[in-house]
């Protein structure tokens, strides 16, 4: 009798998933198998393409944007992260760059094409009223520290990342911080390939769920969540008392807004990163209710 294949799930080194990675240790090797994604959702959102892995927690942005552009190699199966994303304004230590203004025409560093910091780049576009000509250029540079040296190197302005990743390398010199950006939507989805076991999809989602729930509770918060960041991430126990306060995961993991999707379509449409005319979303396009169930009310940004 052949082993059932694991369930190869795609993840990032962020502290965000910190419960993913407490539901894997208890997993042992039995039924899971985590893929790093070094190169955050574009990557994920490549690997699902090529078939390396079966399910990703991801930026909810980044994977409404590649279905609303014609992607069909994942669907959203879930949700995770209720708050809004926190992505810092980054460039080199010794660039010219000090004010988000200055920043009109420039060219930007992202990871991927498609991925959280090009999708944050237009809407960044967006709030600040930047007209057709003062639009951001990207560079594709790939991974975090392609990234970080890019904006040293003066090869691009700025890059967007999420800030309590990055701040170390601020604290050290490296890089620095010249404003942020927040996320109008909830921050984190899970999506699933077609092909992905969807009976392994949902026992991974009813396992995950009360490790989101531990981790999020007020016990959890006066202490063990601190400590299991502080020594997984190596983030310094301030900068994660402080991100805690920003942030709160969802407890029906098997759910997907129908409120926020079509939110999120709707600024991703004026920011220009999905078609924005002539579109009748149907909400087939986005979910897998052979997983997920759609509600009709919207998450809550703390």
């Amino acid at each position: 009798m052949s082993t059932p294949r694991l369930l190869r799930v795609g993840w990032h080194r962020e502290h965000f998933l910190s419960p993913l990675l407490q539901l894997v240790a208890e997993d042992a090797g039995k039924s899971l198998q985590l893929v790093e994604c070094p190169g955050g959702t574009g990557d994920m959102q490549v690997k699902l393409k090529n078939g390396e892995i079966d399910v990703c927690i991801a930026l909810t942005d980044a994977l409404i944007a590649g279905l609303a552009n014609g992607k069909t190699d994942y669907k959203l199966v879930g949700r995770y992260i209720s708050s809004s994303l926190r992505w810092a304004i980054t460039t080199g230590k010794d660039s010219k760059y000090t004010e988000v203004d200055q920043l009109k025409g420039t060219t930007f560093g992202i990871s991927r094409l498609g991925s959280g910091s090009q999708v944050m780049a237009s809407v960044l576009s967006l709030q600040q009223g930047w007209g057709p000509d003062e639009q951001p250029k990207f560079q594709v540079n790939g991974q975090f520290k392609p990234l970080r040296d890019s904006v040293n190197a003066g090869d691009t302005s700025v890059f967007l990342w999420e800030w309590f990743t990055t701040k170390p390398y601020v604290d050290s010199g490296e890089v620095r911080f010249i404003g942020s950006v927040y996320t109008p939507w909830p921050c984190w989805s899970i999506a699933a390939a077609p092909a992905a076991n969807k009976e392994a999809v949902k026992t991974f989602l009813s396992k995950l769920q009360p490790h989101v729930i531990d981790f999020d509770s007020e016990a959890s918060r006066a202490g063990p969540a601190i400590d299991f960041v502080e020594k997984t991430f190596g983030q310094q126990r301030t900068d994660v008392e402080e991100w805690l306060k920003t942030v709160k995961w969802e407890h029906r993991l098997a759910e997907v807004s129908e409120a926020v999707v079509r939110k999120t379509l709707g600024v991703l449409q004026e920011a220009g990163v999905v078609p924005k005319e002539g579109q009748q979303w149907d909400m087939a396009t986005f979910v897998d209710t052979d997983v997920a169930k759609i509600v009709e009310s919207a998450d809550q940004i703390n």
